[in-house]
């Protein structure tokens, strides 16, 4: 199939078959995520008996590692893309994707130092076939729209799209099992990577340069232009706040609402929200500044997410109101900031050259945050006084802190830091 340049709403980008395809495997890639972000932690707190700590300093070791191959990876995709290809990138990461992530949930009955070398090798697989997978997947993506209304579209289908695989690494480890959701993932992805070879719209004319010999020197490249460092500015302040949320999800529903049972309905309330919000962000980008979207999707995130401090234990009712709402304005943290990053690229005149290296380098900080989140959260939990399974009135304040307060006032600087970025016309 061939693709015509994009230009508004005339290219394969904005047909809808098309855009499908390519929006298709985001369902397998994001079914990892819920499980490895937000359930792995009491996971195998209860099946390996590890502490908390040793988990949180695993996780933290483990992304920062697979935070720091990211220029590698972003430059071999940006070499594979010099020979019109974002395929081969993609077919070679599911292979330590998919064993990597039916390994991690499937421990031999393993405790002490072997558990923690079960936990760290396989995480290492998963991330780095994730890795290499999200950014020839997400440059690929850069390059099917040049106009912000369109770039809007292709990543909120995308991320929509994704949404739905959240929902399913989500809900199927609770109705069938986890041995399920990784024989579910396997048949997905081998479906989605079929449709994507032969129905998606592939970027057309060669790479504009020859990719730089030093993986990292390509990716200092993007990082030399402002307008991609107010955007990663704004971009990683405003990211630890979800990492911190979703890292101490499941310890605050469980220990502080008391509400373990419901987590995985809530979590499902919270991501149906946001794949229904995406057609909204979607349609106020075609009207709006992606900026000033972004901003709105922000505030309305603080205002709706805030009260969950002042919740007590057994408040189903407002903490299913919190996460619908919250969930809503959690599509613009989706759909708005990769398309900003494809306008970026394009403002920066390296469409069809770097893509690989900005998106190795967007997902570096994301990843980077993530690493924040889990290696400091979690011990900083456990020196306030709270343990899995806590009761005392203290901990507990220190819990919701952490999962309402700190993620609150983080997402505020960011949104901030992004009215400065967008009056002083940063990028």
């Amino acid at each position: 199939m061939t693709e015509a340049r994009v230009s508004g709403a005339t290219s394969h980008a904005s047909a809808p078959v098309a855009l499908a395809a390519y929006a298709l495997l985001s369902i397998p890639l994001t079914m990892t995520a819920l499980p490895v972000n937000i359930l792995l932690p009491d996971f195998y707190a209860g099946r390996t008996g590890l502490a908390l700590t040793t988990i949180g300093l695993v996780l933290l070791a483990t992304r920062l590692f697979d935070a720091i191959s990211d220029p590698l990876l972003g430059a071999w995709v940006d070499r594979q893309r010099a020979r019109n290809s974002y395929l081969t990138p993609i077919f070679v990461a599911s292979v330590p994707l998919a064993g990597g992530f039916v390994l991690l949930f499937n421990p031999p009955g393993v405790s002490g130092m072997a558990g923690v070398a079960w936990l760290g090798v396989t995480l290492v697989a998963a991330y780095l076939g994730y890795s290499l997978a999200s950014v020839a997947y997400q440059a690929w993506g850069a390059e099917l729209a040049h106009d912000d209304a369109g770039r809007a579209r292709v990543t909120g289908v995308r991320e929509g799209a994704g949404l739905v695989g959240v929902l399913l690494g989500g809900s199927v480890p609770v109705l069938v099992g986890m041995r399920a959701l990784a024989a579910l993932f396997i048949v997905i992805l081998a479906a989605a990577l079929v449709v994507l070879w032969r129905f998606a719209p592939k970027p057309q004319g060669s790479a504009r340069v020859t990719p730089a010999s030093n993986p990292f020197v390509g990716f200092l490249v993007p990082l030399g232009t402002a307008r991609l460092r107010w955007l990663l500015g704004v971009f990683a302040l405003n990211a630890i706040a979800p990492a911190i949320t979703a890292t101490v999800f499941q310890f605050f529903v469980s220990d502080r609402l008391g509400l373990r049972d419901a987590a995985p309905w809530l979590l499902a309330l919270y991501f149906l929200a946001g794949a229904a919000s995406m057609p909204l962000w979607i349609r106020l980008a075609r009207h709006l500044s992606l900026h000033v979207v972004w901003l709105s999707g922000m505030l309305a995130a603080i205002a709706s997410f805030v009260w969950a401090y002042w919740l007590a234990p057994g408040d189903l009712a407002a903490f299913a109101a919190i996460c619908v709402l919250s969930g809503l304005a959690f599509g613009a943290d989706l759909a708005l900031p990769p398309a900003l990053l494809a306008r970026v690229i394009d403002a920066n005149g390296h469409q069809k050259a770097r893509e690989g290296a900005y998106f190795g380098l967007w997902n570096f900080v994301n990843k980077l945050c993530l690493a924040l989140a889990g290696g400091v959260a979690l011990p900083l939990l456990e020196a306030l006084g709270y343990t899995r399974g806590a009761r005392d009135p203290d901990a507990l304040n220190a819990l919701a802190i952490a999962y309402a307060v700190v993620p609150c006032a983080l997402k505020l600087g960011a949104a901030l830091l992004l009215f400065v970025a967008w009056r002083g016309n940063r990028f």
